[in-house]
């Protein structure tokens, strides 16, 4: 049986899909670690290409060099550009996907799910002018920090994309802390000191940082769910 490859930045976006696999193991490929498991029969392969060009060009390029997968599914969280898309969206980019989730499946319909073009852009983008402005020269309606490069490394290989995004935050509900705070693109983690420093300095700003986490939670639900739909659909 085929498998099929999806792709998480960080582990905190593919937590709640994972604990939905049966039969997980770890897998080491090419260097690169990955989780393998099955949702009702299908067997898939889970691998986190990091958060930005630089480290996903090279894990995603290790993935797929020695295995051809039956599709990937480019997955995790998203930024709206506008406010027609809201927290917990899932939005089908249509500019990156080569095939579409099996329409006859009523409950992957019902999902909050909206196609439209997606920009990966290379940074965390906090400012709702930035946002605006990036919504009106790109045409796109969300960002996120990986797909493009993850398309390119599978239009190298010739294995079809299908390209799925929640959204986590929006203009009107941003970040609850400055972008180099909550998240460190070099070391690819959160300096968690440098985290309570800022709101140690800001405590009035910890409610919109839990509120964030919940968040973060629903969404994360949100796309385990949506990914089991589309698995059984394909």
């Amino acid at each position: 049986m085929t498998t099929i490859a999806i792709t998480f930045a960080l582990p905190p976006e593919s937590s709640a899909f994972l604990r939905r696999l049966r039969n997980k193991s770890r897998v080491n490929r090419s260097g690169i670690g990955t989780i393998r498991g099955d949702i009702d029969g299908r067997d898939v392969e889970v691998v986190h290409t990091g958060v930005g060009e630089k480290v996903c060009r090279q894990r995603v390029g290790k993935f797929l060099q020695d295995e051809q997968f039956e599709i990937l599914i480019s997955t995790g969280f998203a930024g709206a550009l506008n406010d027609e898309l809201q927290i917990g969206d899932l939005l089908l980019a249509r500019n990156f996907s080569t095939v579409e989730p099996n329409k006859r499946s009523s409950s992957f319909s019902r999902l909050p799910i909206h196609p439209a073009n997606l920009l990966t852009v290379h940074a965390l983008i906090d400012s709702i002018d930035e946002r605006n402005r990036i919504a009106r020269t790109s045409g796109a309606a969300a960002v996120d920090m990986e797909t493009e490069f993850i398309a390119h490394a599978c239009a190298e290989h010739g294995v079809p994309l299908l390209a799925l995004r929640v959204i986590t935050d929006t203009p009107g509900q941003t970040f609850p802390a400055p972008p180099n705070v909550l998240f460190d693109i070099e070391r690819q983690r959160t300096d968690l000191l440098r985290l309570g420093r800022f709101f140690l300095v800001h405590p009035n700003r910890v409610p919109r940082l839990v509120q964030f986490a919940r968040t973060i939670a629903r969404a994360r639900k949100t796309l385990a769910n949506a990914l089991v739909e589309v698995l059984r659909g394909l």
